[in-house]
C-alpha cells in the first residue's frame, strides 16, 4: 500500500505541474526515485551544469569522496614511453573505478573543471587510437549513489554508456549490491524491471571470484575471464572487498558470502596457469593509495599485492577514491580516483614466446575539460537521459539562507547532519534519531533547494526504522563510534560529551536529553535510524539489539517534507549537540 500511495502522490504532483499525460514514462520514473534512490545529483548535475560554473557545487568537497588537489596532474601530458620492442606485443589497458553513475557531474581538480562521461569518452577514444591492442576495464562501483540522471532510470544509462564506449571487462564494487543480487544480475544479464521495462543488459562480461551464493555454493558471476589480444591470452580475475556486508543494507547481500580476496585470487590464478595463461590482471575493488611517484603505498591493496601469486602482474584498485600508481612485490598496482575525473592508462608488453608480461608502466590521467571537446555521440545520449528526469529534479521544495554542509567540526558534528537527524526524528516521532555520516553525500547550498539537490544528499532512499532501546544500549551505541575506524553519528534529541584520551569503548562521558537531564541507563527510549544502521551497518551492532522495530517512510521523503515545513527561506545553524572534552 505504501508503494501505491507514493505513486498516487507523485502523480498528483505531475498533474498540478501540467506534466501528466505528457510524461507517462516519467511517472514510472518518479516511483523509481522514491522507492530506490541510490543516487546523487547537485545543482550542477542536470540542467544545472548550464546554470552554475563547472565544478562549483557541494559535490566537489573532499569529504564527499572527491580529491580535488592532485599533485601528479599539474602537468597532464602523457610521459613518453620507452622505445617499443618490436619483438613484443604492445597492449594498453584503460581503466576506471568508482564512477557511481556520475555521468553529468562536473567537478574541480586543481581549480579546473574535470569529469563528465562525455569528456571521459573523448579521452578514452584518443588513447584507444594510440594502440589497436587496447582493452577497457572497470573496477566496480559503476552504479550506486548515482545522480538522478542514472538512478531514476535504474542505472540503466550508466550501463548503456559503458556499452557504447566498448568496455571489455569489469568487476563489481560494494555499491553494485545496493538493490540486491537480482537487480545486479538484471543490469548485467538483461531483463525486465516493472518501472523501466525491458533492458538488454551489459555487452561485456562481469567477474567476481569471492562472492558466493550460499544456496548454490557457487560464485554469483564467473570468477575470471580470458581475453585474447593479438593472440596473447590475458586472464582477468575480479574480487570485491570483504567489508561489503558492513557497508550495504542487509537485504542487498542477503544469502551471499564474501570470502577472502587473496585466497580467491590465488585459487583462480592456479586455474589460469593450468590453461597456460601467464599474463594475469586482478580487478580488485579494494582500497589503496600512494604518493605521486609511487612512494608510501598503503591500504588493503598493498597486502593483497604482497600475498597473491607472483604470476599476477597488475592489480587495479578502487573503493577509497584515491590515487595509486606503485610497484609492490613486482606487481603494478593502480587506482584512478573516482567519478570519471580520471582513468588509468597501463601499457604492457607481452613476450609472444612465453605469453607473459615482461614490462608494465602506468599513468593516472585526470579528465580536464579545458582544451577538449565532449564526445558528440555520448553527449547526445546523455542529454536524452537528462530530458527524462529534468522536470522532477528541478522542482523547488524550499529555500535556505545558510550553507548546510556535511563537513564535521572538531567535535564530529555537522550542520547538515543535525538537520537530517531532526527531519528523521520528526518523521517518526521518536525521542532520538541517529544518522550515519556516510549516508550524507552532498551539501545544500544557500538559495532555492531543488528536489534533485535533496536527492543528492540522501541518495540511497533507505527506509526509516522506529525502535526501542535502553539508555545503556544508546550509551554503548555511541561508544561504538570509535572502532576500527571512526564514524561519528549525527544526532537529534540528545547531547553528549566525549573524551579522546579515554580508551575505545569508554569515550562517552555524559549523555543528556534535550531538557538537560541525564540519560537513564535503565529506561527505554524510542529511536529512529535508517534501515542500514538498524541492521548493524558501519559496525553499529547495538542497533540489532533494539526491540519493537517499525518501518516508516524513506529518508528522502523525511528530509523533503521537513524542508517544506520550514519558513521560506529558513536559517539553520549547527546545534552543538556533540562536545569533545578539551
Amino acid at each position: 500500500m505504501k508503494w501505491f500511495y507514493r505513486i498516487i502522490m507523485y502523480s498528483v504532483i505531475l498533474v498540478l505541474f501540467g506534466w501528466a499525460g505528457q510524461h507517462q514514462a516519467l511517472a514510472r520514473v518518479l516511483d523509481d526515485q522514491n522507492h530506490y534512490g541510490a543516487n546523487k545529483t547537485k545543482k550542477d548535475v542536470l540542467q544545472v551544469a548550464r546554470q552554475y560554473p563547472p565544478g562549483d557545487q557541494g559535490l566537489s568537497e573532499e569529504y564527499h569522496g572527491h580529491q580535488s588537489d592532485r599533485p601528479e596532474a599539474k602537468n597532464p601530458k602523457k610521459a613518453k614511453p620507452p622505445s617499443a620492442d618490436n619483438r613484443l606485443v604492445q597492449v594498453q589497458l584503460l581503466g576506471i573505478n568508482d564512477l557511481h553513475g556520475q555521468l553529468n557531474v562536473t567537478r574541480k581538480v586543481n581549480g579546473k573543471p574535470a569529469g563528465r562521461i562525455d569528456y571521459l569518452a573523448t579521452y578514452l577514444k584518443q588513447r584507444e587510437a594510440e594502440n589497436k591492442n587496447t582493452l577497457l576495464v572497470q573496477d566496480g562501483d559503476m552504479v550506486g549513489a548515482s545522480p538522478p540522471v542514472s538512478a531514476l532510470l535504474q542505472d540503466e544509462p550508466t550501463i548503456e554508456l559503458l556499452n557504447k564506449l566498448g568496455f571489455d571487462i569489469g568487476t563489481v564494487g560494494n555499491h553494485e549490491f545496493d538493490e540486491g543480487l537480482n537487480e545486479l544480475l538484471r543490469l548485467i544479464n538483461g531483463g525486465s524491471h516493472p518501472k523501466t521495462g525491458n533492458f538488454a543488459g551489459s555487452t561485456f562480461p562481469w567477474i567476481v571470484a569471492n562472492v558466493i551464493n550460499e544456496k548454490t555454493g557457487k560464485t554469483i558471476l564467473p570468477p575470471y575471464h580470458v581475453i585474447k589480444v593479438n593472440g596473447m591470452p590475458i586472464g582477468f580475475i575480479g574480487v570485491v572487498t570483504t567489508e561489503t556486508p558492513t557497508v550495504v543494507v542487509p537485504s542487498g547481500v542477503a544469502g551471499l558470502k564474501f570470502t577472502d580476496e587473496v585466497e580467491a585470487i590465488n585459487r583462480n590464478v592456479a586455474e589460469l596457469k593450468k590453461q597456460g595463461v601467464k599474463s594475469i590482471v586482478v580487478l580488485a575493488h579494494n582500497p589503496g593509495s600512494s604518493g605521486p611517484n609511487g612512494e608510501n603505498p598503503t591500504g588493503q591493496l598493498v597486502d593483497i599485492a604482497n600475498r597473491v601469486d607472483d604470476e599476477v602482474d597488475i592489480i587495479f584498485g578502487g573503493h577509497n577514491h584515491a590515487y595509486m600508481n606503485a610497484t609492490i612485490d613486482n606487481k603494478l598496482v593502480v587506482q584512478s580516483y573516482s567519478y570519471g575525473t580520471a582513468f588509468s592508462d597501463v601499457d604492457i608488453e607481452i613476450d609472444p614466446k612465453t605469453k607473459d608480461i615482461v614490462s608494465k608502466r602506468a599513468e593516472i590521467v585526470t579528465t580536464f575539460q579545458e582544451g577538449i571537446e565532449p564526445d558528440p555521440e555520448i553527449k547526445k545520449m546523455l542529454e536524452g537521459y537528462e530530458a527524462k528526469v529534468e522536470p522532477i529534479v528541478k522542482r523547488i521544495v524550499g529555500s535556505t539562507t545558510d550553507n548546510l554542509t556535511a563537513k564535521q567540526n572538531e567535535n564530529g558534528e555537522s550542520v547538515l547532519g543535525d538537520f537530517i537527524a531532526d527531519a528523521q526524528r520528526k518523521a517518526m516521532n521518536t525521542d532520538f534519531a541517529f544518522m550515519n555520516p556516510g549516508g550524507i553525500r552532498a551539501d545544500i547550498d544557500p538559495g532555492d533547494i531543488t528536489w534533485g539537490e535533496v536527492y543528492t544528499v540522501q541518495p540511497f532512499n533507505n527506509e526509516l526504522v522506529k525502535m526501542t532501546m535502553t539508555g545503556q544500549q544508546i550509551r554503548d551505541l555511541l561508544n561504538q563510534q570509535w572502532g576500527t575506524r571512526t564514524a561519528i553519528l549525527q544526532i537529534s534529541g540528545l547531547t553528549y560529551t566525549w573524551d579522546p584520551n579515554k580508551p575505545v569503548g569508554n569515550r562517552v562521558v555524559s549523555v543528556k536529553l534535550s531538557d538537560g537531564t541525564e540519560l537513564d541507563s535503565a529506561k527505554s527510549y524510542t529511536v529512529t535510524a535508517n534501515i542500514f544502521l538498524s541492521g548493524g551497518g558501519d559496525g553499529f551492532t547495538e542497533f540489532t539489539k533494539a526491540q519493537n522495530k517499525e518501518v516508516g517512510p524513506v529518508d528522502l521523503e523525511a528530509v523533503v517534507n521537513y524542508i517544506g515545513e520550514q519558513p521560506k527561506p529558513f536559517s539553520y545553524l549547527i546545534q552543538n549537540r556533540i562536545q569533545r572534552v578539551q
